[in-house]
């Protein structure tokens, strides 16, 4: 097992090295510069006082963020002009140029073995600093949000396959359901309970966006607590349904599938009853798809969800992603990218282990005869 691992680490680190290649070039291809944004080019303002913004200033910005240098160890296009000051034809600006050391890439990697992701292109404030500031709040909600939905799903998808031997009505009505419910999209769902619950045109049961009322905080630990709580119960739903349908539907799939198979039907002939059958020998079987979908919690618990967060204005780190891409603050989306990245590889490695511990049949080097 701890060769396994060892070798599956380090594997890890040229996926990972593609990884930051991969995201570095994409952010880059978006349109748009982050200079001009800074500048305010574009806006209403910029307009009418388009003739005292010069391209001096834009330029300081682009060099005080590194984006006057070139993305890669290369460049394959120069920016030579005619003596009109427009840019030569493409064929004629074609060239290859070395850029070791001076290039975006390897100033941004230097900085992130250092343990530095910059500083954000909004606020000059460090984007290690952003993120430990939003985590806490996302991860409340998605392991809340997970947390409830393992405890409902997988009841759920083992009493609906214990069902579907007789055939009932109420396995049916529970596939029914949970279908529909992995079906309907989250923000449809936000936007109906902030319309129905939230204030609305109906009722104004819970709040619909933020975490604190307007009198926060309070005196005392509890009013605080309980002011938190009734803010996320909307955000929460939503998080929750999806998953657990989802959970449910794989946990009663995989569970069909084990309680068919030879050894089920030789318990049920030794007489065993149907609860030892199912929970001591067909339970534990049926947990490795679910343990497959763990691998993914990792990631989600600090990527969270932009469009619910920006629905109900929480201030996590959803809602920092979204900032960061209409803005192309290119250290803020690298530095999740990064983070996302690095937690998928541990949740896949987490899940490789999970399975061993599930059924000991699974073995990650080879047994001597």
């Amino acid at each position: 097992m701890f060769q396994y691992i060892v070798r599956r680490i380090l594997l890890f680190l040229p996926t990972l090295f593609l990884i930051t290649v991969i995201s570095f070039g994409i952010s880059r291809m978006a349109p748009g510069d982050p200079a001009e944004l800074k500048a305010g080019v574009g806006s209403e303002g910029a307009q009418r006082g388009n003739q005292q913004l010069n391209e001096q200033i834009i330029n300081q910005i682009r060099a005080q963020w590194h984006l006057d240098k070139p993305i890669w160890y290369w460049t394959i296009f120069s920016d030579e002009k005619d003596a009109s000051g427009e840019l030569k034809p493409l064929s004629d600006r074609m060239t290859f140029l070395w850029n070791g050391t001076n290039n975006q890439y390897h100033l941004w990697m230097s900085d992130l073995f250092r343990g530095d992701f910059g500083v954000s292109f909004q606020d000059q404030r460090p984007v290690m600093d952003k993120i430990i500031e939003r985590v806490p709040i996302t991860a409340f909600l998605s392991i809340t949000s997970l947390f409830l939905a393992f405890i409902i799903a997988i009841p759920i998808g083992i009493y609906s396959a214990a069902k579907s031997r007789e055939n009932s009505k109420i396995d049916k009505t529970v596939s029914t359901t949970l279908f529909i419910l992995y079906s309907l999209p989250s923000f449809w769902i936000a936007t109906m309970l902030i319309i129905f619950f939230g204030g609305g045109d109906f009722l104004a049961w819970f709040p619909n966006n933020g975490l604190h009322g307007n009198d926060y905080p309070y005196p005392t630990w509890a009013a605080n607590t309980g002011d938190l709580l009734w803010h996320v119960v909307l955000p929460i739903f939503c998080y929750t349904y999806g998953s657990f349908a989802y959970l449910s539907r794989q946990m009663r799939g995989s569970m069909l599938e084990v309680i068919r198979q030879d050894y089920i039907r030789t318990a049920r002939a030794k007489g065993l009853s149907e609860k030892v059958v199912v929970y001591k020998h067909a339970l534990r079987n049926s947990l490795i798809p679910i343990v497959t979908i763990m691998g993914g919690i990792l990631p989600s618990i600090i990527g969270g969800s932009i469009i619910l967060e920006t629905i109900f204005t929480i201030p996590g780190l959803g809602l920092l992603e979204f900032n960061a891409l209409t803005s192309r603050d290119y250290p803020v989306i690298l530095a999740v990218f990064t983070i996302s990245a690095v937690l998928t590889l541990l949740g896949i490695l987490l899940s490789d282990i999970l399975y061993s511990l599930v059924d000991p049949r699974i073995a990650f080097t080879k047994k001597s005869g």
